[in-house]
């Protein structure tokens, strides 16, 4: 018997975790953590819905959090199995991982100097030590469409899902001693024609695709108008002598703007006097981390990547340090500051927010996907007053919305990678009910495509 169940991003964006049994093995594809508001971050702490220790092996995907960060927890509740990826994936997922546990300690260090009692303060969800332990169990690196063996009757291949730095779509090959049947886990799915990394690699063949619908309900704006908005946003605000500050996702986001501002920088779309930051220690590992990955680039970057540095520019500087963070806030105008995250829920760019959303002359430009609940979400809708570290923050900057820069495959690009095969389900995960989710379903089902959104911890037999 072959059994499928979600147990995250079931009807809902993050949170991305699936298990599958088959002839009494079990393997888990991602484990992440749920990001949103109070009551969506809550889930992290709950149990995972299976036994841990049960578990015979983990694929992971990618490395962003809502795919790897419930991982230490996972390990620290009994898994003791092996976690399959590729080598960059390994490599991002150290520096994801490490860095959660961090914010997380600090977080519960912050809340307990509130709580003058020190009552009711919730403990990290994991620490840097767990966050260490987790990593131990990383196997040997897995190559794109090398077939691995990772349980009794289970075979696996990772394919390029051009979303992030070493993404993979998991194809499973199962077999329960009376059956065959053939599941492909698309993971996050990248847009193509995108400047550092390959397009996504088509879905073979298939029985059952268990498929994400982030942006399943609309196209995105074309790449060429998306970089001349974000230089105009750069044009007009150094003009009004503000700062523009771009929260933003440590892993490909980050790479990707600052490869389009070196560009814009060279070309004179951008004036060559602007002070550019990326104040992020993540993004900064994450960006030496790309340069050693080659065998992910499209061919076109790594052409450019023989002429120099297509990330440097003049004016760049790389903020580790606290105190140099700190010291960007005393700049009155004409920076542009890329910091995390990229949805404004922790990290640096909450610091910058105080100091920028209030002041007219200055921007907030938003590049990526910002889920229900969090500050960015409020931000994007129209908030006229958000809360920033228990401070109300009146919204007086410009605010920037612009969606073609995500790392999510559109509505057209989904339904390309999908094709037109037939398969016997067709389950669709990873998306907003009734916006992105619901939306492809009724492009799939008028293809006459069956379709299935599974509930959380709900069993489907694969028959």
């Amino acid at each position: 018997m072959i059994v499928y169940s979600c147990h995250g991003a079931a009807k809902h964006v993050t949170g991305s975790c699936h298990l599958v049994t088959c002839n009494e093995r079990r393997v888990l594809i991602d484990c992440g953590l749920f990001q949103g508001d109070r009551e969506t971050e809550a889930g992290n702490a709950e149990p995972f819905g299976f036994d841990p220790a049960s578990v015979d092996a983990l694929l992971l995907t990618h490395a962003h959090l809502d795919h790897c960060g419930r991982i230490p927890k996972l390990v620290r509740e009994g898994f003791r199995g092996r976690i399959y990826a590729t080598a960059a994936t390994r490599e991002l997922a150290r520096v994801v991982l490490l860095d959660a546990a961090g914010l997380q300690e600090e977080e519960a260090r912050r809340a307990q100097r509130s709580d003058r009692r020190g009552e009711g303060v919730a403990a990290p969800l994991y620490t840097i030590d767990d966050a260490l332990h987790a990593l131990d169990f990383f196997g040997g690196d897995v190559a794109y469409d090398a077939p691995v063996e990772v349980a009794d009757g289970i075979r696996a291949h990772f394919q390029d899902a051009g979303h992030i730095l070493g993404s993979a779509s998991v194809v499973l090959d199962l077999d329960d001693g009376t059956r065959q049947r053939r599941m492909v886990f698309s993971g996050d799915l990248g847009s193509p024609g995108r400047p550092i990394l390959r397009d996504p690699v088509p879905a073979p063949e298939a029985d059952y695709v268990v498929m994400e619908s982030t942006y399943g309900d609309r196209p995105h704006r074309s790449l060429a108008a998306s970089v001349e908005e974000l230089y105009e946003a750069i044009r007009s605000t150094v003009a009004r002598k503000g700062n523009v500050v771009i929260p933003t996702f440590a892993l490909e986001r980050a790479q990707e703007i600052l490869y389009y501002l070196h560009s814009g920088i060279r070309d004179g779309a951008i004036p060559g006097h602007v002070r550019v930051f990326l104040d992020s220690p993540m993004a900064i590992s994450a960006t030496e981390i790309f340069r050693r990955h080659p065998e992910c680039f499209d061919a076109a970057f790594l052409a450019e990547l023989r002429h120099g540095d297509p990330f440097a520019m003049p004016g760049l500087h790389f903020t580790r340090e606290t105190g140099e963070s700190m010291a960007i806030n005393t700049i009155d105008g004409g920076a542009i500051i890329l910091a995390g995250s990229g949805m404004c829920n922790g990290g640096r760019v909450r610091h910058h927010l105080k100091h920028n959303l209030w002041k007219q002359r200055s921007s907030i430009v938003f590049v990526g996907y910002a889920a229900q609940g969090t500050l960015a979400r409020r931000i994007i809708d129209g908030a006229r007053e958000v809360r920033v570290f228990n401070e109300d923050i009146p919204v007086r900057a410009q605010v920037w919305t612009i969606n073609g820069f995500s790392a999510h495959a559109d509505q057209s690009g989904l339904l390309a990678w999908l094709g037109t095969a037939p398969r016997r389900r067709v389950l669709l995960v990873h998306g907003e009910y009734g916006r992105g989710m619901s939306a492809l379903e009724e492009q799939l089902q008028a293809r006459g495509q069956a379709c299935q959104m599974p509930g959380l911890h709900e069993p489907i037999l694969i028959d």
